[in-house]
């Protein structure tokens, strides 16, 4: 049985993959941060007393904490390592730079360095983004895409993106960076905005609030869904030699894009109940972002299955039974 460690199972790509490997029949640990509890994203995984006992198992470490992370890298003695965990929103990044870079640059190092020194170096994935291009003139982005951050978080995920090349060339590790483009789920966290959207018209439609304000509803992502990427990440691994791979879908939609199928959803009229407020809007936002994932279609046979416009629906509708249900997502 192959065994698998993931930080920031909690997450949404955490939970998602956790998923995707227990059906592969791996055993899989995950890491979660001192006294934060398992989140809600994996209860109904916990849930399941077999699964708990037998297929499995949380560790708690905090990624600053070299110790703890090197005591959880022993106990799972892990085929291969998925490293998901950091600081991942970019408007918070503006406001939290330092914190930003060391828990998502220098953590993406601390991990690499414990796995090197492994007896047996386990397989191992870094989670990296689109942003690490910035506002890139080559349209659309590929894995030869020269890195040019243009936010914090890029500049982080810029330093994971070369460390991890650095790893791989340098002491042969088998060490991979998915570069991933935006991907959605009804498990986003409810700071970024496709899930603030979802979130908002399922409490517009309940009379639970009155309107949605929002910021540059022009700007355009390469959305995915990221049942779709977890995928990929884990095909990214099995792969005979490690490289690097784009994962996106190839097409950009916009917020407004978002919002009008959100509340189409719910037979609302958007323009009733929503405005612009220019605060919202990002000091600096990359434009133009949309991957081409040629390679990974090539050699991994990956390619996106879930529509855009069902994705939102799907997050959608997802609001809407927590709503009724009172079970509110964190």
């Amino acid at each position: 049985m192959k065994r698998a460690l993931i930080t920031g199972i909690a997450g949404q790509d955490g939970s998602y993959l956790a998923e995707l490997l227990i059906e592969n029949g791996y055993e899989v640990h995950g890491i979660v941060r001192p006294g934060s509890g398992p989140g809600r994203n994996i209860e109904h995984i916990i849930a399941d007393s077999e699964l708990i006992n037998r297929r499995l198992f949380l560790l708690e470490a905090d990624i600053e904490d070299r110790e703890a992370l090197k005591s959880a890298l022993g106990a799972a003695n892990a085929d291969e390592v998925y490293h998901l965990a950091g600081q991942s929103h970019v408007g918070q990044s503006f406001e939290n730079v330092e914190a930003t870079c060391h828990v998502t640059g220098f953590g993406t190092l601390r991990i690499l360095d414990l796995v090197r020194q492994l007896p047996k170096p386990p397989r191992f994935f870094h989670a990296s983004s689109s942003e690490i291009f910035g506002n890139p003139e080559q349209v659309p982005q590929d894995e030869a895409t020269p890195i040019a951050p243009a936010t914090p978080y890029g500049c982080a995920k810029a330093f994971g993106t070369q460390i991890t090349r650095v790893y791989r060339q340098t002491f042969g590790l088998f060490a991979v960076n998915g570069i991933l483009f935006n991907h959605e789920s009804p498990r986003r966290g409810p700071g970024f905005v496709t899930q603030k959207i979802c979130r908002a018209a399922a409490a517009i439609k309940t009379g639970q609030q009155s309107e949605l304000v929002l910021g540059d509803t022009s700007a355009q992502r390469d959305w995915g869904d990221a049942r779709d990427y977890v995928r990929g990440m884990w095909l990214s691994l099995q792969h005979e030699t490690p490289q690097d791979y784009v994962f996106s879908t190839g097409k950009l939609h916009s917020v407004q894009d978002v919002v009008e199928i959100a509340f189409a959803v719910l037979d609302l009229d958007w323009r009733a109940c929503t405005r612009q407020d220019p605060k919202l809007f990002r000091p600096a936002d990359p434009r133009h972002l949309v991957g081409s994932s040629a390679k990974a279609h090539q050699l991994l046979k990956w390619s996106p299955t879930s529509g855009f416009r069902d994705m939102i629906a799907d997050m959608v509708h997802c609001e809407m039974k927590r709503l009724q249900t009172g079970r509110h997502s964190s």
